[in-house]
């Protein structure tokens, strides 16, 4: 077995001399010498080599065994016979470091007329002798570069400087050691290994010129130097955190620069992605909010001596939450895949399109005029995000509301500007989406309305001002009062009762529709409880909104009202929209299922106004579909659709439920169509409990 152990650092005055002559000489002349060819071990060289006093042997690298040696090699190998000798498998216990060594000698000698002075320790017979070896190459007679070794002398080093010595060898560090032109005197094998040739000068290390002469020029003036940067090697451009520091040649006492670097590129990799994951969308791979925010003021920088202007656009898609509701969340990801492809392509090579989460993206684009350019960018937007696309077996078209913010006319600042292209988004939103609104200062104070209606909402839950009222709903035969249906109120203490219309959207946005929700079964469930025992009342019907649907702690919370108040949980029925159905088919089937297991009905509210997906009717066990008011209030000649919704409840065993009664005419009519109920103003409003009280004692049927 053989270890290599290289000592550019001796103190021995004749070796020194021997390895400064060495290094020099493995440096290739230009026109790089060929091996000496040696076709065969002629007996007259056989004889000559036989005859040198000194220690030769030649070493087969490819197969890690002695080829030939002389009687002084076989006494340093400890062998009785050449035939022995070139039995041993010294690859065997060989360390890839110094395998890796003995493939770059075997290049350097293939390539040039190279020669190396190290130290190496042997270990014949598992005993180790330390020598200084002489290595050059030589062709063996079937063609392949082979190494011939000439041991110049036994080494008697302290055990710290063949320790160190063999360190240097096996360190994956790149140990380099510079003159002041640049020349490498000397490399370890991991540098050897990295820099493609042997020649190599430092001025060639830095793949970056004018990096590399910062760096040096901060080592001639420090001493040192220390630097993370981009190096040419033999693999290719990489990354090499490299140390460096002033020293001499122990050879020549010459001033010399002492280089170690490690290889970073894998780190530096990582690093990379990991600030690219951060800084984009996992999903649609555009810019991120983060990413805005660090280069943001970047671009405002490059504009601002211009005297350019610029253009933020907020982007929502609308209804994506009930496209997300009803074909599932796989069709609402690839909705916004192809939506954010569009948008990529719709911009200009300087602009910028960017998701913020959710259905929202923002657009940032530079111009002279950035109110005309915000006009002509969006319509053209508008069309291009309208235009129909293919969600698995579906065909749907999506529309979108954009705000507008302007630079610097609206704000010179990110954080107001995407306020600002926030709230005039919203405002489109409101407007009934699919189209624009710029920005305007009464949008902010709208916001600010909105904000306080927020906190005056927590605050009416928490002081429990939100009372119930109850629509009455007829038997359309017989006219008398068969159920009645839940209306929420908002008993404001300074502005009296609030339509839900002015509160209920803003509890869907925040999420307080889920108490809200809570607090509207428990007082809906206390009233049918009073009203069954007196005979009053048998059924209330109470609205589940979609969020309160979903949310995990329906079913306990139902139960613990339905337990606390004392029902019978046959009179509740829960009305949902269609939306709420057609999303994941398995979770909402256990849910229904699990809500008729109460004993509570499962009503659809809305028929016929949602994504309709007839073939839920049959896989989920309702009991009541309510007709839209919106075909009820159509003239009696354009009814067609509510008499098939009619007609299709009762063919599927469910009761059908009118909303939005208000004429005789319109009575008359359901009655023709056999319609089981109806509720509307042609009868009754939403009454308070005791108002309700009062109308079914005083109310005579038709």
């Amino acid at each position: 077995m053989m270890r290599g152990m290289s000592n550019p650092f001796t103190s021995d005055p004749h070796a020194a001399a021997q390895t400064d002559a060495a290094q020099s000489a493995c440096v290739p002349a230009a026109g790089a010498l060929p091996v000496p060819a040696l076709p065969g071990l002629d007996s007259e060289r056989i004889a000559t080599l036989s005859r040198l006093c000194n220690p030769i042997w030649i070493f087969d690298i490819d197969a890690s065994r002695v080829h030939w040696a002389n009687e002084a090699a076989l006494g340093v190998w400890r062998s009785p016979s050449l035939a022995e000798l070139t039995t041993r498998d010294l690859g065997k216990d060989m360390s890839e470091s110094v395998a890796r060594r003995l493939r770059q000698y075997q290049l350097d000698f293939a390539s040039s007329d190279a020669r190396f002075s190290e130290l190496w320790t042997l270990y014949p017979r598992g005993i180790p002798r330390t020598m200084r070896v002489m290595f050059s190459g030589i062709r063996l007679d079937d063609g392949r570069v082979a190494m011939l070794c000439e041991a110049l002398g036994e080494q008697q080093a302290d055990p710290e400087t063949l320790r160190s010595a063999e360190a240097l060898l096996h360190t994956p560090v790149m140990i380099t050691l510079y003159d002041q032109r640049g020349v490498a005197l000397y490399r370890n094998p991991a540098a050897r290994h990295d820099v493609a040739s042997a020649s190599s000068m430092l001025q060639q290390h830095f793949a970056d010129a004018s990096e590399g002469a910062g760096f040096v020029n901060a080592l001639r003036s420090d001493g040192s130097a220390l630097q993370l940067c981009r190096v040419n090697s033999a693999a290719g451009e990489r990354w090499h955190r490299i140390s460096a520091r002033r020293c001499r040649d122990a050879v020549s006492g010459h001033e010399a620069w002492l280089f170690s670097e490690i290889d970073v590129s894998d780190l530096k990799r990582v690093e990379a992605h990991a600030n690219y994951l951060a800084m984009h969308d996992s999903l649609t791979g555009l810019p991120n909010r983060h990413f805005i925010e660090r280069t943001f003021r970047e671009r405002i920088d490059e504009l601002r001596p211009t005297g350019k202007q610029a253009t933020l656009i907020f982007i929502d898609l609308d209804n994506f939450k009930k496209i997300n509701d009803s074909l599932g969340h796989t069709a609402g990801d690839q909705l916004l895949l192809v939506m954010a492809g569009r948008l990529r392509e719709a911009v200009g090579g300087n602009d910028l399109v960017a998701r913020l989460g959710g259905d929202e993206f923002m657009m940032f684009a530079s111009s002279d005029d950035a109110a005309t350019t915000a006009h002509v960018l969006c319509q053209r937007l508008l069309k291009i995000i309208a235009q129909p696309l293919k969600l698995g077996h579906h065909e749907v078209t999506v529309t979108a509301s954009m705000g507008v913010a302007l630079y610097p006319r609206d704000s010179n600042d990110l954080g107001a500007l995407m306020r600002q292209a926030d709230l005039a988004m919203y405002s489109a939103k409101d407007a009934g989406g699919g189209t624009l609104a710029f920005y305007c200062e009464s949008m902010l104070a709208k916001a600010q309305s909105r904000l306080t209606l927020e906190i005056e909402l927590q605050r009416a839950l928490d002081r429990r001002e939100f009372v119930l009222h109850y629509q009455p709903r007829h038997d359309v035969i017989t006219d008398r009062v068969v159920g009645v249906e839940a209306l929420v109120r908002w008993n404001h203490p300074q502005r009296g009762l609030v339509a839900p219309v002015e509160f209920i959207p803003a509890c869907e946005e925040t999420g307080l529709i889920v108490p809200l929700g809570e607090q509207v079964l428990m007082q809906a469930v206390d009233c049918l409880a009073r009203w069954q025992r007196s005979g009053i009342v048998a059924t209330v019907a109470v609205n589940l909104s979609p969020r309160q649907f979903s949310n995990s702690a329906l079913i306990a919370s139902l139960r613990r009202a339905i337990d606390t108040s004392g029902c019978d949980p046959t009179g509740l029925e829960l009305e949902i929209t269609e939306s709420v159905l057609l999303g994941n088919d398995a979770a909402t089937l256990k849910l229904v299922h699990d809500l008729r297991a109460l004993g509570c009905g499962v009503t659809v509210d809305d028929f016929g106004t949602g994504y309709s997906n007839l073939a839920y009717l049959q896989r989920i066990p309702l009991t009541c579909l309510k007709v839209d008011r919106s075909f009820v209030a159509q003239a009696a000649p354009t009814r067609p659709l509510a008499e098939v919704i009619i007609a299709l409840g009762h063919m599927l065993g469910l009761r059908v439920v009118a909303e939005g009664v208000e004429t005789e005419e319109q009575l008359q009519w359901l009655r023709t169509t056999s319609c089981d109920e109806f509720q509307g103003f042609l009868r009754a409003p939403a009454l308070t409990a005791a108002e309700l009280e009062r109308y079914i004692t005083g109310h005579a049927p038709a």
